[in-house]
């Protein structure tokens, strides 16, 4: 783990363990986000998407942070900080300095499709927290396309570190490299792990490790390396459960995943609700098979 940028290497955009009355179990969280650390991960991202952010109360968010640094140090923790108001946004990675963490992760706004100029005034307010800020680029969800012109101006006038980059389109990361060569590129989808490695990553903001830690850890360290005898195959076996990072049923996807690896995945918050069977059918049988294949 190198501190002074402790984004790089395999981040954990964790789940959270909720109780069955649905309020966070936060002695979970914290010996969940150890066990990550602890099965090789280098750090983790609360509130993320995946860490279902929307859904919590202001302090049930700021807990969730304090949790996991109190679990593994803060130089291995970079909280989501997305928020509709760059006031808000900012005053999330206020927070996190405070709680000791050593970056933060942003999306662009997302209450609508902001404009480009928009996007560059959300991300000069948050950086002027003073805090190294990873972008998110997920221009599925948010409608907001941070194209590789755009991240290179953020990145040139000192707003961003890193882009977790979840527009699907590997061929960005060799236009972002021309354009911003000392941007750093994170996996923002585990589904193009392997293409965005070989593209030249620096680290992976994933979200099967909550169920597969050790393999996903092994796959990442094998593609920078450009392993591919160990990269390749591994990929291949994990490939159908990766994919379910992309699709709108990733949360209950990868905490079902969880359940049937002897973890604390659990019921999601509403609005989401639970897989359809056939889902879950093939979230099981591909979970099965990993399982099988002793990739947990």
């Amino acid at each position: 783990m190198t501190d002074s940028r402790p984004w790089r290497g395999v981040l954990v955009a964790t789940a959270l363990p909720l109780n069955d009355d649905l309020s966070v179990d936060y002695d979970a969280y914290a010996e969940h986000c150890a066990w990550l650390v602890a099965n090789g991960c280098d750090g983790v991202v609360p509130n993320g998407s995946l860490g279902e952010y929307q859904v919590l109360t202001p302090e049930e968010r700021t807990r969730v942070v304090e949790t996991a640094v109190a679990a593994i140090g803060g130089g291995r923790v970079m909280p989501g900080v997305a928020a509709y108001g760059s006031a808000e946004a900012r005053r999330w990675t206020e927070q996190a300095g405070e709680a000791g963490c050593g970056a933060v992760m942003l999306l662009p706004p997302n209450a609508y499709r902001a404009d480009e100029r928009s996007v560059l005034t959300h991300y000069a307010e948050v950086a002027r927290a003073g805090l190294p800020v990873v972008a998110y680029n997920n221009p599925i969800d948010t409608k907001v396309d941070l194209v590789p012109e755009l991240l290179a101006q953020l990145h040139g006038e000192g707003h961003i570190q890193g882009v977790k980059e979840f527009s699907g389109d590997v061929r960005r990361a060799y236009r972002i490299a021309e354009l911003a060569p000392e941007l750093d590129l994170l996996i923002g989808a585990d589904d193009v792990a392997l293409e965005l490695a070989l593209a030249g990553a620096k680290g992976w903001v994933a979200g099967y490790p909550n169920a597969l830690p050790a393999a996903c850890v092994e796959l990442y360290r094998a593609a920078v390396a450009g392993d591919l005898a160990t990269a390749e195959p591994l990929y291949r076996q994990l490939h159908p459960l990766l994919r379910w990072d992309s699709k709108v049923e990733f949360v209950q996807a990868i905490k079902f995943s969880m359940d049937l690896a002897g973890r604390h995945g659990g019921a999601c918050r509403p609005p989401r609700v639970p897989l359809l069977p056939a889902q879950e059918a093939a979230v099981r049988a591909a979970t099965e098979k990993a399982l099988a294949a002793g990739l947990a």
